[in-house]
């Protein structure tokens, strides 16, 4: 049994929440708070693997019983995000500050909304082990958002006379945002490449992500807009709610099509047009996701001539997406997360 702390001051917001992960028979509500710092002294006695927590609250806000959480009693923290450019804003800061991924408020729940708080819940309650050893291992430290990029030394490139790779497709899903933050902020500013994301995300949420993105690292980020030429140096966010694609005219396309997809945006979509696209000259990333997402797309990659890095395991939130991958035969490396900066520069030069 999966024990779940429910922190919210909305008493509607709360009996929403047990009624749902009580249809769960692997998940156990424990206990419900009103705010920060009631959530503290019951994590304390109840020791939940997952806390929900949301961001607006009396007396102690989200944010700052979350920066208490992962310093003194570290455990997976889910954030109750509303789908406002506020609730973005402070959910991506959350996200920074050690939550593994929120969920965002509904007031009439469906059985897909459901279903995937369970499945999120399941799947990152194994990170509560690996934090509490982290946390045994060295004393904690100040949690502290990733320091910006702009005055880091740019990495020497490869010398080669063979073809750059022209892009690098990144799908990602749940735990995504710290670690494609993580890993753009380790690129130079000299990128020779153009990278494309598609990142399980809401609308309201894809615009802010962008933006955070391009301030802290060398590169130029913004969301992806139908007409957009790829350009080195530049990596296009999906807009959440609709597919990234690219056209043989080199130019991004941004699309409901195809409404069936299960995610949207789907890294399936933008990996199989830039497997077709590109072909030999493109690098594939798969990164941290709940599911299968992108392993389609990922063949068609391989199928057509480019590589396909993965995540590991260990660095995962949730180790779906990449596995699915890597299952399939289709990743030529897997790596830590700390380490993919590094392997999607060797990979740039065609080998």
């Amino acid at each position: 049994m999966i024990k779940v702390l429910i922190v919210d001051d909305s008493i509607f917001i709360r009996n929403t929440l047990v009624k749902i992960l009580q249809k769960s028979p692997r998940i156990n509500v424990v206990a419900t708070a009103r705010d920060g710092e009631e959530a503290l002294k019951l994590i304390a006695v109840h020791d939940p693997d997952v806390v929900t927590l949301d961001i607006e609250m009396p007396r102690m806000d989200g944010l700052t019983a979350l920066k208490r959480i992962m310093a003194e009693m570290p455990r997976a923290v889910l954030m109750i995000s509303s789908l406002t450019t506020e609730g973005a804003e402070a959910t991506l800061k959350a996200l920074e500050l050690g939550a593994v991924d929120f969920i965002t408020k509904q007031t009439l729940p469906t059985e897909g909304y459901e279903k995937e708080i369970h499945e999120t819940i399941i799947s990152v309650a194994r990170r509560t082990p690996i934090l509490k050893n982290l946390r045994r291992l060295k004393p904690a430290a100040p949690v502290k958002p990733a320091a910006p990029a702009v005055n880091a030394p740019e990495r020497q490139l490869p010398r080669s006379t063979v073809p750059v790779r022209d892009v690098v497709a990144i799908g990602v899903s749940t735990g995504g945002p710290p670690a494609v933050q993580k890993l753009l902020a380790a690129l130079p500013k000299n990128f020779p490449a153009c990278i494309l994301i598609a990142q399980h995300m809401p609308a309201a949420f894809t615009a802010t992500f962008a933006k955070r993105l391009d301030a802290i690292s060398q590169l130029s980020v913004k969301e992806a807009e139908s007409g957009d030429r790829l350009k080195s140096g530049w990596a296009f966010v999906a807009p959440g709610g609709k597919h990234l694609r690219v056209k043989p005219s080199l130019e991004l396309e941004v699309s409901e099509e195809p409404v069936s997809a299960l995610y949207k945006p789907s890294a399936n979509e933008l990996m199989d047009s830039v497997g077709k696209v590109f072909g030999r000259k493109a690098l594939g990333v798969m990164l941290t996701g709940m599911g299968n997402d992108g392993v389609v797309g990922a063949k068609t990659l391989k199928d057509s001539g480019g590589r396909m890095l993965a995540q590991n395991e260990q660095s995962c939130v949730v180790y779906g997406m990449p596995k699915a991958v890597v299952d399939a035969g289709l990743a030529d490396e897997v790596l830590d997360i700390d380490d993919m900066a590094k392997a999607i520069m060797d990979n740039l030069y065609i080998r």
